[in-house]
């Protein structure tokens, strides 16, 4: 995989943080890094990897985002061990992120799960607070907390709903077996599977196709479909309220301005986000 790297930027915290900050072009990459615990969440990868989107949604170069995993896996759900020791596994300076720092963590930009290995129960969780998702053909999903006496409670039971048919979903929820990479592709769940070992390298075009869009339409389009998605109707007055929000930004910005001027002068448009 060719990529841009020029202006690159990585978390200060390093390799060595729980969680990583990458740019590589107009990609920001948030890397969960505890490979050796399969990227299982504790309380420094929720700090970690929530302060990553902090710094991918402060960056102006950046326009799409990346989640994925150090090593073999993607996430392998909630820490257990330090669950057992009575220890706490999200930010406590940041409790609304929610799990892993993510789950209830928004931001503006299109967000974009790379599953690159292991991913039920959390992992899954963090997959469904995605906007997008690429998986690896040998991955699978699911949420198999009710074999354990919990439930997904981070997201799982609320989002996977409305993202799949309502009875898939409940197969999922009530069953706990995994899906997998073909089954999820099949109900909707993914938008692209990936060759044994490229999840990420096929998230990073779909991430540069995106990215090659302009800034303000693409994230007022993302925030117009999520704040009307469970209107009762399309008639209702505040769907068209919040449209109109993203209309008078839009159609107002430099960017619209820049989009009409460069196809009527046959060249690719130069975005400035504004």
């Amino acid at each position: 995989m060719t990529t841009e790297t020029s202006g690159a930027t990585l978390d200060p915290a390093g390799v060595g943080s729980a969680a990583r900050f990458e740019r590589l072009g107009h990609v920001g990459v948030v890397t969960l890094n505890r490979p050796r615990a399969l990227n299982a969440v504790n309380a420094q990868l929720s700090a970690a990897a929530g302060a990553a989107l902090e710094q991918a949604q402060a960056d102006p170069l950046v326009r799409a985002v990346i989640i994925t995993g150090a090593g073999r896996a993607f996430c392998a759900g909630a820490d257990l061990k330090e669950l057992a020791r009575g220890h706490r596994v999200d930010d406590r300076e940041h409790p609304e992120w929610g799990f892993a720092g993510i789950a209830q963590h928004w931001i503006g930009k299109p967000t974009i799960a790379a599953v690159n290995g292991f991913a039920l129960g959390g992992g899954t969780e963090i997959v469904l607070a995605c906007d997008l998702a690429v998986i690896d053909e040998a991955a699978s999903l699911g949420l198999p907390e009710v074999r354990r006496g919990l439930f997904a409670a981070a997201g799982g039971v609320i989002r996977l709903q409305r993202q799949i048919p309502l009875k898939i979903a409940l197969e999922v929820v009530l069953t706990g077996e995994p899906l997998s990479a073909a089954r999820a592709y099949e109900i909707g769940l993914v938008n692209r599977v990936a060759p044994a070992g490229t999840a990420f390298e096929v998230a990073f075009e779909l991430a540069r196709t995106v990215a090659a869009n302009a800034p303000l339409s693409v994230q007022q389009s993302k925030r117009v479909v999520h704040y009307t998605y469970a209107a009762g109707s399309d008639w209702e007055p505040e769907v068209w309220r919040i449209n109109t929000e993203a209309v008078d930004v839009v159609f107002n910005s430099e960017d619209a301005k820049e989009g009409t001027k460069a196809f009527t002068e046959k060249r690719e448009p130069k975005w400035e986000g504004q």
